[in-house]
């Protein structure tokens, strides 16, 4: 009887084996992030992307057009960590490229336990970078967990928060540019020397110290070469365990905040996004396989048109001076409270630092003066709405825009107040000489994104039906069988994947 117990025992644990060994995934899950890509980016330049690239992802794939970023403000971290984690800020902690931590000003991806890898002549701050910022898994996180830690997980981009952010905690490495060290690096977070193989990449791809190739074309060449490399060297999907890459097209970005929305330059970058789109696509198909992988493109954000360029056409826009708003603040609390000194400790993405400290030891009410900044903002024709983030529920703001601020707002890293610019403003100065652009508001200019699933189990299609930023992660999860991210908050997108 006990022989047989074990008999049953032993078959009963290879049927479960089986029954795992069984579950459908791709080789190879590939995320790509093209920082700064309107929605509209995908018909604007339609006629003139090659038939392998985009166009390919467009009429091979299936896209969900009516993608919105349901937080603010829209900007590079907070985006590619909603994108992987399915979250929002409120959540992930991820409050912006830049804010306030215990007081102190740090970047996303700020980490003063770990050191440089690969830097030359490193500064006090180079490479001083982990994920260790965000309170919450991505999708890598999710995957490493559901195989037991066998998939390969990496990150690539020019921007360190753009590879780091991605990749998540449990993250076999994140590769990022050092404009002084002209090549890739990395951090102690994840190594203590570079692979063999990135070194001799690096020497291969080496760039003069100092030249910037966020703003140039060649650095979409260089993010895709050193995609394909690692795909090679790390042999990602050669085994039975799903692995993943995270892909950020960092230059995008860069040109367009130096050129904008329209012009040679903007053309020229997406022209080089989409022919080195291609050739990577078809590197997946000769070295994973043609529907061995599971794609999804993505943005972080979008970008408003410059506003010189939009009231030379008639259509009113203009740009918000924050440091203006800033000397306003400071000047105003002072004739209210009369201490001499600085109210304002910081003005970062539409949200206001008030300097705690100086208000405490200067003997004044703190909420006295919320309050009184609050009025002196109010009055401001630039704002559409002023917010007390203690207040957030009980003030008077459609629903739409009142949820985006409370994803957005996490206590401790967002400030005191925010405020919402007017649609036909932008964040940041405008000068008449002013050519580039930016981001960060509510608008769908800055909050439309593309979101195109392609390969395996993707259904050909598209929806105009409503989806969000946060839904990438989920839906993937879904696909692969896998439990979502843990602090996600999106839904999975039925209509993307075969049943």
């Amino acid at each position: 009887m006990k022989k047989f117990n074990l008999l049953a025992l032993a078959l009963l644990f290879c049927l479960g084996l089986s029954a795992k060994s069984e579950i459908d995934r791709p080789k190879l899950v590939v995320g790509i992030v093209v920082d700064q890509m309107r929605w509209d980016y995908l018909y604007y330049y339609y006629d003139e992307y090659r038939e392998d690239g985009l166009k390919r992802l467009l009429n091979e794939g299936f896209s969900c057009e009516n993608t919105m970023i349901n937080y603010v403000p829209t900007v590079t971290a907070i985006g590619h960590s909603s994108i992987y984690t399915g979250s929002v800020p409120s959540i992930t902690g991820i409050a912006g490229n830049d804010f306030l931590l215990n007081g102190h000003h740090v970047t996303s991806v700020t980490d003063t336990t770990v050191t440089p890898i690969g830097a030359v002549n490193p500064g006090p701050r180079t490479g001083k970078c982990s994920p260790r910022n965000l309170l919450a898994g991505t999708i890598g996180d999710a995957l490493k967990i559901a195989t037991d830690f066998k998939s390969k997980v990496f990150g690539v981009a020019i921007k360190d928060r753009a590879s780091i952010l991605p990749a998540g905690h449990a993250a076999d490495a994140a590769y990022w540019w050092d404009m002084t060290s002209g090549h890739f690096i990395t951090s102690s977070y994840y190594m203590d020397k570079l692979p063999m193989w990135v070194t001799t990449f690096n020497k291969t791809h080496q760039q003069e110290s100092g030249k910037n190739i966020n703003e140039m074309p060649v650095g979409v060449t260089l993010t895709f070469q050193m995609a394909e490399e690692l795909l090679s060297r790390e042999r990602l999907g050669k085994d039975e365990f799903t692995d993943l890459l995270a892909i950020s097209i960092s230059p995008t970005d860069g040109v367009g905040h130096a050129f904008s929305t329209r012009g040679k330059e903007n053309h020229d970058v997406y022209m080089q996004l989409d022919k080195e789109l291609a050739h990577f696509l078809n590197k997946l198909d000769q070295t994973v396989g043609h529907g061995n992988y599971l794609l999804f493109l993505s943005a972080d954000h979008g970008a408003i048109h410059n506003p010189n360029f939009s009231r030379s056409h008639k259509i009113p826009s203009y740009g918000w001076d924050g440091s203006a708003t800033d000397r306003m603040l400071q000047e105003g609390l002072k004739a209210k409270f009369g201490a001499d000194g600085k109210y304002i400790k910081a003005i970062m993405d539409m949200r206001i630092y008030l300097n705690t400290d100086f208000i405490e030891k200067s003997g004044l009410d703190y909420a006295a003066v919320k309050q009184e900044a609050v009025r002196l903002l109010r009055e401001d024709p630039q704002f559409l709405y002023v917010v007390d983030y203690d207040n957030i529920e009980s003030q008077s703001i459609p629903q739409v825009l009142r949820e985006r601020i409370i994803n957005g707002y996490h206590h401790g890293r967002t400030g005191d107040i925010g405020v919402m610019l007017r649609a036909n403003m932008m964040h940041g100065k405008a000068g008449a000489d002013y050519k580039g652009t930016t981001h960060g508001t509510w608008s769908p200019e800055d909050a439309h994104i593309p979101q195109i699933f392609f390969g395996w189990h993707v259904n050909k299609g598209a929806t105009s039906t409503p989806t969000y930023i946060v839904d990438a992660a989920p839906t993937v999860c879904a696909m692969l069988h896998i439990q979502m991210p843990n602090g996600c908050i999106g839904n999975a997108i039925q209509e993307v994947f075969k049943k």
